[in-house]
């Protein structure tokens, strides 16, 4: 059942019926019929279109920050942010877009030829609920203006946000057909998968939906694309503003209440900074204000659920009783809803949860580090390879340290955030394929050779 729990209050709002597997039988024919007509139409239609929803998300940004605060929790000034962000996604693509997919000569020896930049067909989306406008956003502009239609599955408590894209997205000129927001269940996006009209599909969630999903995919011969977890480290080697480098720190860990995949969780400082820095950070940390994410005067937001709240505590709790401390948080807050304290870990080792798995909301992990080559095996030392931070006075030693990281993404001197014209994934258990920019229109393209005489 797709259904809005507010998770400041706990009380359910709405709830939705999950697609019929005729329903969903009924919209792969709509979006494989859809897709003739559409890869037909000239790029600079489908451009309009896309233009158009960039707009619109701009128009609407207050009603849909108010739609995501109440289904999983985002503070209404970060929510605004999201709308924005993905206007600008489809701005972006919008202009960028018939430059990205033009035909490329090709120099051969003995002759010449070109690449064909084309679309492959109907591709299924699966979102997320922590940004439920960006990810849709990334994942729907490129492919509209590439002209491939979309089966959009979104995450089960934002059944309200996904309809609400989907209208913007017709009001603004994509054929109905072309976009279609199913309330599908896991078992109908399998055997959707096996449809041979199916050419593909873009997952961001969990390592165990990315698993399942891409062993689906691999058994159909599918493309698939896969943007999952990650652990990211943030290496501080030295700073010239203390103050500033920690407020920066808390700022990007605790942004969307720590719930983003390239949210750096795991902070490595070297010894001369150390006991300064996890004093202020814990004092940082005390001074979030929990209250309505509605309320612009909300610092701590809850967390998307209460199975969330509860699964980190378990991680923090985890963590104690084995030997690591918590300088500050931790706790369920005595309010109603999915409420955390901000928590401070350190002296977390290996046989701990927080050590190796991802703790999705508002807690941070600090590592100690003699030496710039034990902070960066610490930073590798994990199953993920989302991103990751390098933070120095010495823009050059920053830079030598970067080079080191195994990630998808590395920043230098700033914190880890997206941008539309900025490639976005990872490595090792973060996902395959990318996103956003030049590389995430190519994912679901054929690149077709042909030869000229």
């Amino acid at each position: 059942m797709y259904q809005i729990v507010n998770p400041a209050t706990g009380l359910l709002v709405e709830e939705f019926p999950a697609a019929t597997d005729e329903q969903v039988g009924e919209a792969i024919t709509r979006s494989h019929e859809a897709y003739r007509l559409w890869r037909g139409r000239p790029v600079e239609e489908r451009v309009l279109a896309v233009k158009r929803a960039g707009e619109l998300f701009r128009e609407r940004s207050e009603e849909l920050a108010v739609i995501i605060a109440q289904e999983m929790g985002k503070r209404i000034d970060e929510g605004r942010g999201e709308v924005q962000l993905s206007a600008d996604i489809f701005a972006y693509y919008a202009e960028s877009g018939p430059a990205l997919i033009a035909d490329e000569p090709l120099d051969i020896r003995g002759g010449k030829a070109l690449i064909q930049k084309r679309p492959v067909g109907s591709v299924i989306g699966v979102m997320p609920w922590n940004y439920p406008y960006y990810q849709v956003a990334r994942f729907a502009a490129p492919n509209l203006v590439l002209g491939n239609t979309i089966l959009l599955k979104h995450a089960p408590n934002c059944p309200r946000s996904a309809a609400a894209i989907e209208q913007l997205l017709h009001d603004a000129g994509v054929p109905e057909d072309a976009y279609i927001n199913l309330y599908a269940t896991n078992e109908q996006i399998a055997w959707m998968l096996a449809d041979e009209r199916i050419q593909g599909i873009s997952l961001t969630g969990s390592e165990r939906a990315g698993s399942a999903v891409a062993a689906t995919a691999g058994r159909h011969l599918k493309k698939c694309v896969l943007e999952l977890g990650g652990s990211d480290p943030l290496i501080v080697l030295d700073s010239a503003d203390l103050d500033k480098t920690v407020e920066t720190v808390v700022n990007a860990r605790m942004y969307n209440n720590g719930q983003a995949c390239n949210s750096p969780k795991r902070i490595i400082v070297l010894d001369d900074l150390y006991e300064k820095f996890i004093d202020k950070v814990a004092a940082r940390m005390s001074q979030f204000k929990p209250g309505d994410p509605r309320d612009p005067q909300t610092t701590l937001a809850p967390l998307s659920s209460q199975r969330a709240a509860d699964e980190l505590i378990e991680q923090i709790q985890d963590a104690v009783e084995k030997g690591a401390s918590l300088l500050s948080g931790g706790k369920h807050i005595d309010l109603p809803g999915a409420f955390v304290e901000p928590a401070v870990l350190t002296g977390v080792t290996q046989e701990m949860r927080a050590y190796s798995e991802e703790l999705f909301g508002p807690a941070i992990v600090i590592y100690r580090a003699a030496t710039e080559e034990e902070a960066i095996a610490l930073a590798n030392d994990s199953v993920y390879g989302l991103g990751a931070s390098v933070f120095s006075a010495d823009p050059a030693r920053a830079q030598r340290v970067g080079d080191q990281l195994e990630s998808g993404m590395v920043t230098i001197n700033t914190p880890p955030g997206s941008l539309p014209d900025l490639p976005f994934g990872g490595i090792k258990r973060s996902g395959i394929g990318r996103e956003l920019g030049a590389l995430g229109i190519e994912e679901f393209m054929n690149k077709r050779a042909v030869q000229l005489a």
